[in-house]
């Protein structure tokens, strides 16, 4: 009696080791991705709507396991290895965007799944639907040029590296104000006669990148009133990085930027413009500056 119960106990242990064991290999050979996006917002006032369908989104691997051989058969059926290429399919869906809806720190989250551990260092984004609606109900359909038959291609630099167990970010930076480009002249509605698709897209790994927000405000009366619109411009190196506005609360974000220190100037028309030299951005933090702007002469 003794000895079977020896012997079902020693069975028990064994199999809980076997299984700890095949988890702590998953764990080693898969990380967690998660892809998020987002919107360096469109400063026309004249603009309602950006629309966009993603459709599917691969990643290229470019870690040193042979993905067409051993993992091909770990992977579930959203995750599929594309035959002669290094691509995974990070997500087969269709997602509808109006990237308006996306500025100031709000993401839209698109695939967020178990990969192979390795670095990632390009994505394409396919889309289609792409379409603007102005303030008075116009609406142009555009056209896409190569993001619904091949993909929108996107570089990342530094590449994102999944590590065992772990987690990593990326996030796509959707340049509405340099993708949709206005035919016409644009100063009015009744002179915008359409809207060309010409896709601009940054692709940044969060774990390396930080973020700068803050407030712009003005003083009325002794208390600090919040800025609607004022043009947040960041430059690094004397070159201009990206650009933001702030919302109806005077509030900005800057997702995205790489560490290191940056200039930044907010100019607001009416007000003298401001700027803030050596910001530094620290990765995978926030960094606050608030501005307060003065009327002009």
């Amino acid at each position: 009696m003794k000895f079977k119960l020896f012997t079902i106990a020693l069975l028990i242990v064994f199999t809980v080791f076997i299984s700890c064991t095949d988890n702590d290999d998953r764990n080693s050979d898969y990380g967690r991705l998660s892809v998020n996006l987002t919107d360096a917002p469109f400063p026309h006032d004249l603009v309602a709507e950006a629309n966009v369908t993603i459709f599917k989104i691969e990643a290229r691997y470019k870690g040193d396991m042979d993905i067409n051989s051993e993992v091909d058969d770990n992977l579930d059926s959203s995750m599929e290895i594309e035959e002669k290429s290094s691509f995974l399919v990070l997500m087969e869906e269709e997602i509808e965007v109006n990237l308006l809806d996306l500025t100031n720190g709000v993401t839209k989250n698109l695939a967020d799944l178990d990969v192979p551990v390795g670095t990632y260092d390009l994505v394409r984004v396919y889309v289609k639907g792409v379409n603007v609606v102005l303030t008075d109900g116009s609406t142009f359909d555009l056209k896409v040029p190569s993001g619904e038959q091949t993909g929108i291609k996107i570089f990342i630099k530094p590449g994102i590296v999944v590590k065992g167990g772990l987690s990593a970010d990326l996030l796509l930076d959707f340049d509405v104000s340099k993708s949709f480009v206005a035919k016409g002249g644009g100063s009015n509605l009744g002179s915008i006669t359409g809207f060309n698709f010409k896709p601009v897209i940054k692709a940044c790994n969060m774990s390396t990148a930080g973020t700068l927000s803050g407030m712009v405000t003005t003083i009325q009366e002794e208390v600090a009133v919040g800025l609607k619109g004022a043009e947040v411009k960041v430059f690094a190196a004397d070159t201009l990085n990206t650009t933001t506005f702030t919302d109806a609360d005077g509030k900005y974000m800057v997702m995205g930027l790489m560490a290191g220190e940056y200039d930044v100037e907010v100019e607001l028309s009416t007000y003298l413009k401001q700027t803030v030299t050596d910001i530094d951005i620290v990765e995978g933090n926030t960094t606050t500056q608030d501005f307060i702007l003065v009327v002009g002469e």
